[in-house]
């Protein structure tokens, strides 16, 4: 892993400086903003926003930030914490994944009034990244986790063991560290020995919940703390909603193990699909509170999620064709299932203790005599009827 990129003569990057800057300057998921980086290129819009250059609509996003430049002590102090800021312009960057959010913003309005953070589907202009393993990597055979923070034993299990059995097949788990589901996503993935990626609406050096401190400490062992927040940035509540595109954005495809009605979850599983991932839920107790938004999204006839119980099943889904497909559960078989209609009406016409001759089960079954006499042997051989000597009968242990 490297800290920031020095450019000749020990200078920071000055895309990489520009990017630190806006990514504090103004909220993530602004679309006035992405669009005016795009269209000046990084370096030329920090340098227009923090002389006051920009447009009305852009500079107005800025404010009082304008004249704060804390780009460099941001950089500094992530190489100092191990972390990295991880740009567009570098091999790590996740284009592949994330070039979803760029398609799903080509239909917005360019001008009219602005349109709610939390709703629009914004490519990230950078992220903080902390922990060893390249991002691109990590996530490029990846699933998002999410449920309840109020989880249920049951879903805290299934969460479990979905990340268990998707790290055994290589498959990375990303989630958003909160209590509940995402913590035994992260839990179960760990458990497996494999990496996972914690997304957080915080600085990649907060631990929120702090409850959390010695799971955030496991995960980066081996997997990543993501953040679109520089350090020292505070876990507020809109950001969270602004950081749940991003867990969509990241993966093949969102599993909600639990959600209520109403819930981040549920949220996440919205924007996977409108980026086109495959969502997917666990069905729960139809009497559970935390598993009504589950139940919703499996009962939507136009865009509903698929139903998953296994580690294989979201394979199946989000995997490559006919590469990852999931093995169909072993049926029990019994001698039964092998039977003619005649030998399964001749044997439901035996009775249980005394035996009768071949024309009363002829007249049971309603067939011929000639037809008893020839299925009957093949029964026997089955143990599934005997011979008691003036008749025929079940053999002792069959069941119908």
């Amino acid at each position: 892993m490297s800290g920031p990129s020095p450019a000749p003569g020990g200078a920071l990057d000055p895309v990489q400086r520009a990017r630190a800057w806006l990514s504090r300057a103004v909220e993530p998921g602004n679309l006035a903003l992405w669009r005016f980086v795009e269209e000046e290129g990084p370096a030329a819009a920090a340098t227009y926003l923090q002389s006051g250059a920009a447009p009305p609509r852009v500079q107005s996003l800025v404010g009082a930030r304008a004249a704060e430049d804390t780009a460099d002590a941001d950089l500094r102090r992530a190489e100092r914490l191990g972390a990295r800021l991880v740009c567009p312009e570098d091999p790590e960057w996740p284009a592949v994944p994330l070039h979803s959010l760029t398609l799903a913003v080509a239909d917005e309005p360019v001008g009219g009034p602005a349109p709610d953070r939390t709703q629009v589907l914004v490519p990230p202009l950078a992220l903080w990244v902390r922990g060893e393993p390249r991002l691109d990597e990590l996530v490029d055979r990846s699933v998002a986790l999410v449920g309840s923070r109020a989880s249920t034993a049951y879903g805290e299990h299934v969460a479990g063991e979905l990340a268990y059995g998707l790290g055994e097949r290589g498959w990375t788990t990303v989630s958003g560290g909160a209590y509940g589901i995402d913590a035994a996503a992260h839990r179960g993935a760990l458990a497996a020995g494999v990496p996972t990626v914690a997304v957080l609406a915080c600085g990649v050096d907060r631990v929120y919940p702090a409850a959390h401190a010695a799971l955030f400490a496991r995960v980066l062992d081996d997997g990543l703390l993501v953040s679109e927040w520089p350090p020292g940035c505070a876990p507020l509540r809109h950001r969270f909603l602004v950081r749940n595109r991003l867990i969509a954005g990241l993966t093949r495809g969102t599993v909600v193990v639990e959600a209520a009605a109403r819930s981040g979850a549920q949220a996440t599983a919205k924007r996977a699909e409108r980026l086109g991932k495959a969502v997917m839920a666990v069905p729960g107790p139809v009497t559970s509170a935390v598993s009504v938004g589950c139940h919703e999204l499996l009962r939507d006839t136009e865009r509903g999620a698929t139903l998953v119980a296994s580690a294989a099943h979201v394979v199946d889904r989000v995997g490559g064709i006919g590469s990852d497909l999931a093995e169909r559960p072993a049926t029990p078989t019994t001698p039964h299932d092998s039977l003619s209609d005649v030998a399964r009406r001749v044997l439901d016409a035996c009775p249980v203790r005394t035996g009768v001759p071949p024309e009363r089960l002829a007249s049971v079954a309603g067939c011929d005599v000639l037809d008893v006499l020839r299925v009957l042997p093949a029964l026997e051989l089955a143990d599934l009827v005997q011979w008691t000597g003036t008749g025929w009968r079940l053999a002792p242990a069959t069941g119908r």
